[in-house]
């Protein structure tokens, strides 16, 4: 294949996940792997540009809950099709991330959509859910082997609980073989400071620039 028709095959993924068309996204995927391309390359050059960018416009206030929503549909809709070909890919993900909702809290559209940027992203997620305990936590680091402990909570009430997972993970004796980012509604960076956080992030986009940053990675 020449290297427009790969690019063009690309492009064309790319633009259906930014647009959020879930169904183009399916069919863009089939058409690329079907001529060849490499489920890695797909990866690197359409999945992971196309939820940068995503990221990018709700940053400049052009996307905004909704389309980062369709956009992460779309990203799900190819990583179906190429997940399971990545077996026979070198593993090459930016870092493995344990993401949930603390103890308390069933809130969970802000945290899925740092799910859906960091897979888009490169990186390896452990989405816990909501309602997660400090325990599960910690053992994510323990047993999933996290890098990154990523804590949500939507309610002042309930962002207390994040306080107590930092201090689960010091007393298990893992604290320093993670960072522990922070976010939701009422979270702020001097609370993140003041519960020990290794970061702070105030919307999707900025948790996975800033996930990249502690792992090493340009933002």
């Amino acid at each position: 294949m020449s290297t427009d028709a790969s690019l063009s095959l690309l492009a064309a993924l790319r633009q259906a996940v930014i647009d959020g068309q879930a169904a183009a996204a399916a069919a863009a995927t089939e058409r690329a792997l079907a001529a060849g391309l490499p489920a890695r390359r797909l990866v690197d050059e359409a999945l992971i540009p196309a939820m940068d960018e995503a990221g990018r416009l709700f940053e400049i206030g052009e996307f905004f809950v909704p389309e980062l929503l369709v956009a992460a549909r779309a990203l799900k809709a190819s990583q179906a099709l190429v997940t399971p070909l990545l077996a026979d890919s070198p593993a090459d993900a930016k870092g493995r991330v344990a993401i949930g909702t603390v103890k308390g809290d069933m809130h969970d559209i802000g945290k899925n959509l740092v799910v859906a940027l960091l897979q888009g992203g490169g990186f390896d997620v452990v989405d816990l859910g909501a309602d997660v305990p400090p325990e599960r936590f910690v053992a994510a680091v323990t047993d999933d082997r996290a890098d990154i402990v990523g804590l949500s909570a939507l309610l002042t009430t309930t962002m207390l609980q994040m306080r107590s997972t930092v201090r689960a993970l010091e007393d298990a004796g893992v604290r320093g073989a993670v960072k522990v980012i922070v976010g939701g509604a009422p979270v702020t960076q001097r609370f993140a400071d003041e519960i020990g956080a290794d970061g702070y992030a105030d919307n999707a986009a900025a948790a996975v620039a800033l996930a990249r940053r502690l792992m090493g990675h340009p933002a």
